[in-house]
């Protein structure tokens, strides 16, 4: 697709708009004109002469009175499509929707008829025209109370605020900002996913309100028991992306639990639904730690800062192998299940050691075993 192409974005200062708009740039789309609420009319009439493709985003979506629904998402297209008629521009247009469109609300009911005179437009000129009905979209930038129920419960919890929920049962159809931009910009250079004649994002979640408030109450819970959520599930991924771009900039910062003593400290960082967890080891100098074992349970040692001697012993074996490590050249080094292991602080300053093991913790069922290296 040409850089050069002059593509015109309504609503560019919106939710959608504001994502669309910063991933076009990062592509070096750099001729756009772009189109918000206080836009001058002028330059508006100007951008109808000049735009080669159209992303129509602008709509209403919660006004003071059901009225300004049918202004803000028929009148408004119905104006774009003017000024482009008076001055002969056949520039493709892609137009966002909503699945409310198929019920009798007056959102909906304002929303088909912006589709339906936009349908109409490019049947009759055979210009190419697209309509995107999205579910509830989320993501960063999102509006608490305004864009959709997820942006309020991030609000909420960030915030330490009650989420207040009428049906947890409530079905909840979503999708994700990001994936939204990457099919919009796929619209943009001819790759479109349709299906049934209208535009389609993929991949879509099918959840409910209670589910996602409980996901996000999660999310807000990391700080204080430093367990992600199941990053390897997408949609919580995504949520949890969503939840953190919501923090404010005092929350941006927390404590850890260090538990120190003469030897020095040893603080968990984070730990993982499935992928271990990740700590942070400090020795004083002259200090030897370790001096256990795994069945399961292997480790990543990661010196950060200082030297060290690492040493090994087969649980059934008695030759020690050691392995010197520093700072200043960064390793990582296996500590594999079975291996009586000690991490020996070898330096005049604080050895500072990123440990990472495969497993988070359980007091229950620890799997370490005490036991001298030598």
């Amino acid at each position: 697709m040409e850089k050069t192409l002059k593509i015109l974005v309504t609503g560019a200062a919106g939710f959608i708009g504001k994502n669309l708009v910063s991933t076009l740039k990062q592509r070096e789309y750099h001729q756009l004109m772009l189109v918000d609420k206080d836009t001058p009319e002028a330059a508006i009439h100007e951008y109808l002469k000049q735009a080669q493709f159209i992303f129509h985003l602008a709509g209403v979506n919660r006004p003071d009175n059901p009225e300004q629904f049918m202004e803000g998402n028929f009148g408004l297209t119905s104006r774009i499509l003017d000024g482009l008629k008076r001055n002969n521009n056949r520039a493709p247009i892609v137009l966002s929707s909503s699945i409310q469109a198929t019920l009798s609300n007056p959102y909906g009911q304002s929303k088909k008829a912006g589709e339906d005179v936009l349908m109409q437009y490019g049947k009759e000129n055979n210009i190419s025209v697209m309509v995107y009905r999205f579910p509830n979209v989320f993501g960063k930038w999102s509006r608490p109370f305004y864009n959709s129920a997820i942006a309020t419960f991030c609000h909420q919890v960030a915030n330490q605020q009650p989420l207040t929920i009428h049906d947890t049962n409530a079905p909840l159809h979503v999708v994700y900002i990001d994936d939204v931009v990457q099919e919009l910009i796929a619209a943009l250079e001819g790759q479109p996913h349709l299906e049934e004649g209208y535009g389609v994002v993929k991949p879509s979640y099918h959840t409910t309100v209670g589910e996602v408030a409980s996901i996000i109450e999660r999310c807000g819970a990391v700080k204080k028991t430093h367990e992600l959520p199941d990053l390897f599930n997408p949609l919580i991924k995504k949520l949890y992306a969503t939840y953190v771009s919501f923090l404010p900039m005092s929350e941006w910062v927390y404590p850890l639990m260090m538990h120190s003593d003469a030897r020095g400290s040893f603080t968990e960082v984070v730990r993982t639904l499935g992928a271990g967890q990740m700590s942070v080891n400090v020795s004083k100098p002259g200090i030897d730690k370790g001096h256990h074992w795994h069945h399961t349970k292997h480790e990543k040692f990661i010196v950060v800062s200082g030297q060290a001697i690492i040493r090994f012993r087969a649980v059934d074996g008695q030759d020690i192998h050691e392995i010197k490590v520093n700072g200043d050249v960064l390793h990582v080094v296996e500590i594999p299940p079975g291996y009586v292991h000690s991490i020996e602080n070898i330096g005049k300053q604080d050895l500072v050691t990123l440990m990472w093991a495969s497993e988070s913790f359980d007091p229950n069922h620890p799997d370490t075993f005490a036991e001298k290296v030598k």
